[in-house]
């Protein structure tokens, strides 16, 4: 039930995700002003800005002008709905205490940037301080108030080593490979880090080998198809981003099969 309330309440944080998608780049305000069509600049009505259904009743066009909306923007509020259910079975508890709430909060949180950055670092190919700065903070709050509720402080100090070791990682692969990776990833590996070392060192180290492995795999395919060349940049931001969701959801039997493939024990 609480996964299924959290998909409702994704849909209208996907709507506002469109709107920091589309202007944070463009370093404009996500407050004011009020949302309008990019082309006769009428104002969106509330009744056509509810999400996914207005899309649908409107057909895709703009009420005023007929400008075609992108089907992105439905997208993204269904992607945000299906991202805010799948962690809602992972984190909320049938009984939800304050530590578990603002668990669920902190990764609820990291679900939205994760969306956000993803989008903004496929078109603009950066990932901007004003989201990537303020989640240090954001998440250190969030996840300081689970551990203080919970009394147990060792998962907090896990989580800020973590940070720290992402960051510094990031940091020496920039340095040594200038070009190949911006300090957008560098900074952003620090907030991974951040809410993975929560979780425990091997969900840490689950998210930084996928999140290689599988852009790797991204770029080597790109290549084959010659959709690419050497030269060509391939934004990393959504790729780690998708390594540390493997590793908050899979974590467990990624490290059991693995163990198990060596002949080492594969119980946690």
């Amino acid at each position: 039930m609480t996964a299924i309330l959290l998909g409702f309440v994704g849909l209208f944080i996907g709507s506002f995700l469109n709107v920091v998608i589309y202007r944070v780049p463009k370093k404009i305000s996500i407050v004011t002003p009020a949302s309008a069509c990019s082309q006769c600049l009428t104002k969106i009505r509330p009744i056509d800005n509810i999400p996914v259904l207005s899309w649908l009743l409107l057909r895709g066009k703009c009420r005023a002008c007929g400008l075609r909306i992108s089907v992105r923007y439905p997208l993204i509020e269904l992607m945000t709905a299906g991202f805010f259910a799948l962690v809602g079975s992972k984190f909320a508890q049938p009984a939800l205490g304050i530590n578990e709430s603002f668990l669920l909060l902190a990764f609820l949180y990291l679900a939205s940037i994760s969306i956000a950055l993803t989008m903004i670092d496929i078109d603009t190919h950066t990932l901007p301080n004003w989201i990537v700065l303020p989640s240090y903070a954001v998440g250190i709050i969030f996840l300081g108030i689970a551990s203080f509720t919970s009394g147990n402080f060792a998962p907090l100090i896990r989580a800020i080593i973590s940070a720290a070791a992402m960051w510094v990682a990031y940091l020496v692969i920039a340095l040594s490979y200038p070009g190949g990776m911006g300090f957008g990833d560098v900074k952003f590996a620090g907030v991974i880090g951040l809410f993975l070392g929560y979780l425990g060192w091997s969900v840490v180290i689950t998210g930084a080998v996928a999140a290689f492995v599988l852009g790797a795999l991204f770029a080597i395919a790109l290549l084959i198809k010659r959709s690419v060349n050497h030269k060509t940049g391939i934004p990393f931001g959504p790729w780690m981003m998708v390594g540390a969701w493997v590793a908050v959801l899979f974590s467990a039997p990624i490290v059991r099969t693995y163990l198990s493939l060596v002949g080492l024990d594969g119980s946690m």
